[in-house]
This record gives C-alpha cells, structure tokens and sequence, in this order.
C-alpha cells in the first residue's frame, strides 16, 4: 500500500518535527469579489459574513475593509493585537492537544494579500517574529496580489517557508462565471507560474462537484493545475451552506450536489494522476452544523476519510 504524499509528511521530513497550521482571521480584510471591485455576492458557495470580528477588542473594526487602494488603515495596531492573541491562544492550544513544536502562520480567512502592503509587510513580519514560527501560509485570490507583494514574499521565502494558497476551484471559464468567481482560469496561470518562477510556494485549491462539471472535466482541472507547477493541493467537494446563492440554486432545484460515489471516483483518479512530489493537504471537506444543507456526506468527517481510504485501497493507495 502507498502511502500518499501528505503536506504535514513534508513539513516533519523538512523540519524535523511536528509542524502545524495556525489558521488566523484579521478583521478589515475582504474579497474584490464582495466589495464589488470585480464583482458583487462573492462567489455563489461563499457564505461572506462567515468570518467576523468577535473579540471586545476588534468589534469595532466591523465594516471597515481594507483593499488594494486604501491609502490609510487606522486599525492596524488593533490588527496586530489580534494576530499576537489569534496565534498564542491556538499555538498553544496545539502544542497541548497534538505536540506540535514548530508553527506556519495560516492568514486564511477572505483575500489575505488585498490590502495595501504597508498593512501587509506589517501583519507578515509580526507573524514571523513569534516562537517558533517558520513560515507563513498565505491564502489569496490570483486576482488581488500586486507584483510588489510578491517580490517581498520571494524575499522572505529565502529564509523562511513563504506558501501562497490559490483558489483555482475550476480550469473552465464557463464554470467561474456560473458560481461568480470574478476572474477567469489565465489568471489563476498566470500567477501560479510567477510565484514558482519568484520561488514562493504554491497550494491550489479545486472544488469537485461545481455545477454541470462532469467527471472529465474536473480531472482536467486537476492535470492543469498539476502542470502548472503546484506544489501542494486542497481536494473540496462542494457543499451547501445556508445564506448563499448556491443555497437558493439548491432550494429551487437548480443544483445538484455531487454524491459521495461520484466524489470518491474522482478523488481517487486524481490521486493517481497526480505527481509524486505534490503533497496533500485536504482530500475533503465539510461542516457538521445547522448550516449544511446538502449533501449530507460531507456532515461527518471522520467517515469521508474512512470511506475515501477504502476506495484508495482499491488502487493500493492510503491517505
């Protein structure tokens, strides 16, 4: 049995130790898919007021956004408050409950490089100055990263572990403009290959199961992105949400989610064809509350792996 190629596999092999994600929300970032810079809803799945400030200390940063043009961000002190308590509570909290030694900062919530780069060169440093931080893992759009931020990420990437993670959800273009992605599949190209080219490491994302995609043309997502040049790559299925326009599609009957069946199908083709040095990060995704409305599958994580191991045993894989 072949064992999978996993991205926590990499970062023990590279580090020596059990290195771990620290996901941190910064309130004030958004998406240009949601302020109306590219579009308006952000994209049909995307529930956008899932991330918000909760704290005393940044309530009131509730409906100040930042984008590429904001000449001015009077809540960065705040903002720095809340990445230093974000990380050490869940640091901590990880070095507890799982022996993690080392740390990846993991801006992960909205747009995290759509903000001017003073915010941005302030927010990055502060992270990379906390114990045993070795690097950051930064979540974007392909749409919202300026030349300038990335030739600052390729300087730090020569002496820190600098990772960019790319929505490429679909290669189709018909596809982005059904679930109003707001850029086309040549942009997500485009800046992929000019991060490997900066050397700063790139995660994509795919989402399989997007609406009348056939199982063809979700693997061919999954060669693109592959050729492309990713090093790393996050498997979703797509689920619905409650307060999204994809929940309104699926309420009137307009979408169908994909089956478990299906999922598990093209899970494991992709797997196979996927490059021995592109690690995994995520073979699936869910959520096990009230906001699920469909398909009921993705409710239970620990049965998507069971399940998704017993299909890769088919073909002498394990995850």
């Amino acid at each position: 049995m072949q064992q999978i190629y996993t991205y926590g596999g990499y970062l023990k092999e590279k580090f020596g130790c059990k290195v771990y994600k620290v996901g941190i929300n910064i309130s004030g970032f958004t998406c240009p898919n949601i302020d109306g810079t590219v579009a308006k809803g952000g994209c049909t799945f995307c529930e956008n007021d899932s991330f918000s400030a909760s704290s005393d200390e940044v309530k009131e940063l509730k409906g100040f956004h930042l984008n590429l043009d904001s000449s001015e961000n009077p809540f960065l002190e705040k903002q720095l408050l809340q990445l230093e308590q974000q990380f050490d509570a869940i640091s901590k909290r990880q070095a507890r409950e799982y022996g993690a030694e080392k740390f990846l900062v993991y801006f992960q919530s909205f747009t995290n490089t759509y903000a001017p780069f003073d915010t941005l060169k302030a927010l990055y440093e502060k992270a990379l100055s906390f114990p045993n931080v070795v690097g950051l893992s930064i979540g974007t759009r392909s749409d919202s990263i300026t030349e300038e931020t990335l030739e600052y990420l390729a300087e730090l990437a020569k002496e820190s572990e600098i990772w960019l993670e790319f929505g490429i959800q679909s290669v189709y273009d018909e596809t982005l403009e059904k679930i109003n992605r707001g850029h086309d599949s040549a942009n997500v190209k485009e800046w992929i290959i000019k991060s490997k080219k900066a050397g700063v490491n790139v995660c994509g994302h795919l989402i399989f199961g997007l609406a009348d995609e056939t199982q063809e043309m979700m693997l061919e997502t999954s060669r693109a992105a592959y050729e492309w040049g990713i090093d790393s790559v996050k498997y979703h299925p797509l689920y619905v949400v409650k307060r999204t326009a994809l929940a309104n599609e699926f309420t009137r009957g307009e979408f169908t989610p994909i089956s478990e069946e299906e999922y598990l199908e093209v899970l494991t083709k992709s797997l196979e064809m996927k490059p021995q040095h592109v690690h995994v990060q995520r073979v699936t995704a869910g959520l096990d509350d009230d906001a699920l409305l469909a398909p009921q599958w993705c409710r239970d994580k620990n049965t998507q792996i069971k399940n998704i191991n017993k299909a890769l045993k088919k073909v002498g894989l394990k995850y």
